[in-house]
């Protein structure tokens, strides 16, 4: 907002190679165009320590810099007085203040959008005075606001009148009433000052975001008060529609029943010239399809379409208070793409989620499955005469309790930190009746807890004669077996939580981005090594050294619960989501 520079006619659009200095008629309309935009502005330019800055509105922000710019500042400083104004809304679309003229008496300036403006306006200003505004004239400002905004730029127009002295005196009265007057009435036979062009370009991040956003399946639509041309040109260069591609505008939605409104919304994704009450419907068009729909605003009138929408998100910089309270969510620096990072950032949690209750489920059913297996199969497989009961018990209370207590919390917790291991953005969003545990992970957590509980039934089976296995560590007695299946149990659990990082995408793939995760496994393997080898902690748990054939079978025997789920995951990729 620093005013560095200087105004000037525009040589290349002139056509000559050099411009004429701004003097004479032509800086008397400059003049009368910048200084009567600010004088209708409520805007403040500020400067601290050679920084400037806006309080306001940044396009009223706009007319204070460039008529500083044009050094014409101070020739109204203590020239007008505003005794009162007629405030803009979005449905009128311009607003006006009524100033005391040392000049002139009192006078009426207005701004506001072009095309609204010129319907009050019958003269137009040409040099130091002011003529007919003919239907061909009307024609020629119409053709430069449709240049103008096809080059994306937001167009305002200025305009004025001296008023009579009846209309200077009930301009004063409403001033000293209390609640004031209406003094619309008087925004009629305009003098027409000019058009201005603002660029209000969008962050460089925008586009890039928008791309995002359609990547992840997210639908982008622009909802903005501005011409439809320059409404258009805006929405492509952001890439959220393609050039050519057609604007709706408020006119056009008004004669629009709610089912026509429907069918429009399904095709339209960029809408100009709308009012509050247009935001309302499109947001019930949407919903009415089945969309879920995110809405944004700053305005006071904006709080009905926030609060209509799933979700709200209130502007944190320029937004209301009665808009942030009515939004769902409030951006703190009013940037797009700050709301698609959130969308990603979403995603990723609920994945996460999924991950902590895949790996629980899983893990709990491999210890279910192995108690229930070895009591019941133990005698099916010659186990049954390696206790007094005739029943072998692969575990017993205290290792259950063990396993519990430090597989189930340290990885667990660990997944909750966990980054994205496969591109989130490059889906669909789920559906909001979509379960969170739902067919495809009940499948996935049977499968590895079958295999948890077959791996280490198996380990038990492999150290204990007379089982379906027979080898030569088979006499290597029952507590050798049930520590053996005991370590085999917990190594295949923290194999399964590179299992639980994705329903589809490789455990070997970014296999290193969680050092959390990967301090929670090294922990947890050197607990277990020492509640197998330390002496104090094997008369607690019940278990006994193993020597390094014993180790080299439980960690070959619990490796298979990941190899088997990333043959699942070869098999069939597309289960997840």
């Amino acid at each position: 907002y620093a005013p560095d520079g200087e105004v000037a006619p525009d040589a290349d659009r002139d056509g000559r190679p050099d411009a004429d200095p701004l003097e004479g008629a032509l800086r008397d309309e400059v003049t009368v165009v910048l200084s009567g935009g600010a004088l209708a502005s409520d805007a403040e330019l500020t400067v601290t320590e050679d920084v400037w800055s806006v309080v306001g509105d940044p396009t009223e922000g706009a007319f204070l810099v460039a008529e500083k710019k044009l050094g014409t500042h101070g020739h109204r400083e203590g020239r007008f007085g505003r005794i009162g104004e007629v405030p803009f809304t979005s449905e009128r679309k311009m607003m006006s203040v009524l100033l005391t003229d040392t000049a002139h008496g009192t006078v009426i300036m207005s701004k506001g959008a072009p095309d609204v403006l010129m319907e009050h306006c019958a003269r137009v200003r040409v040099g130091d005075a002011d003529t007919e505004l003919t239907a061909q004239a009307r024609a020629r400002f119409v053709e430069h606001i449709a240049d103008m905004s096809g080059r994306a730029l937001r167009t305002l127009g200025v305009a004025y009148r001296v008023l009579t002295d009846e209309e200077a005196a009930r301009a004063r009265r409403a001033a000293d009433s209390v609640g004031g007057a209406d003094l619309s009435d008087l925004e009629r036979d305009l003098v027409l000052a000019g058009v201005v062009g603002i660029i209000d370009p969008p962050r460089p991040e925008a586009a890039a975001a928008v791309a995002e956003a359609h990547r992840a399946g997210v639908r982008v639509l622009m909802i903005t008060g501005d011409h439809p041309a320059t409404a258009g040109r805006i929405a492509a260069d952001l890439g959220i529609v393609e050039r050519g591609a057609p604007v709706l505008t408020g006119r056009e939605l008004e004669g629009m029943d709610d089912g026509a409104l429907s069918r429009a919304v399904a095709a339209t994704s960029v809408y100009a010239r709308v009012a509050p009450e247009h935001k309302m419907r499109i947001v019930h068009a949407l919903k009415s399809q089945g969309h879920t729909v995110s809405m944004t605003g700053d305005g006071v009138n904006d709080a009905p379409a926030l609060r209509a929408a799933d979700i709200g998100v209130a502007m944190g910089v320029t937004g209301t208070q009665v808009t942030k309270e009515a939004a769902t969510m409030v951006l703190a620096d009013d940037n797009f793409a700050t709301i698609v990072d959130a969308v990603r950032e979403g995603r990723r949690i609920f994945d996460n989620i999924k991950k902590f209750l895949r790996f629980l489920l899983s893990s709990n059913m491999g210890e279910v499955l192995t108690v229930f297996g070895g009591v019941v199969l133990s005698g099916a497989i010659g186990l049954s005469g390696h206790s007094e009961s005739g029943v072998v018990l692969p575990l017993l209370a205290t290792q259950i309790l063990w396993i519990n207590l430090v597989t189930d919390s340290g990885p667990a917790l660990a997944m909750g930190v966990d980054p994205s291991v496969e591109d989130v953005m490059a889906r669909p969003p789920r559906k909001p009746t979509d379960r969170v545990v739902d067919g495809a992970m009940w499948s996935g957590v049977l499968l590895v807890g079958a295999v948890m509980a077959a791996s280490t039934l198996a380990t038990l089976d492999i150290f204990l004669p007379g089982g379906l296995i027979e080898t030569s560590l088979s006499s290597d007695g029952l507590d050798t077996a049930r520590t053996a299946a005991f370590s085999t149990l917990v190594l295949a659990q923290l194999f399964n939580t590179l299992n639980s990082r994705s329903e589809t995408v490789s455990a070997f793939s970014h296999v290193f981005v969680n050092k959390w995760l990967w301090g929670a496994i090294g922990l947890t393997l050197v607990l277990q090594v020492a509640v197998v080898e330390v002496p104090f902690l094997q008369a607690a748990f019940s278990t006994t050294s193993l020597d390094p054939v014993h180790w080299a079978v439980v960690i070959v025997m619990a490796s298979l619960v990941l190899w088997v789920d990333e043959l699942r995951k070869l098999v069939a990729p597309s289960r997840a989501h």
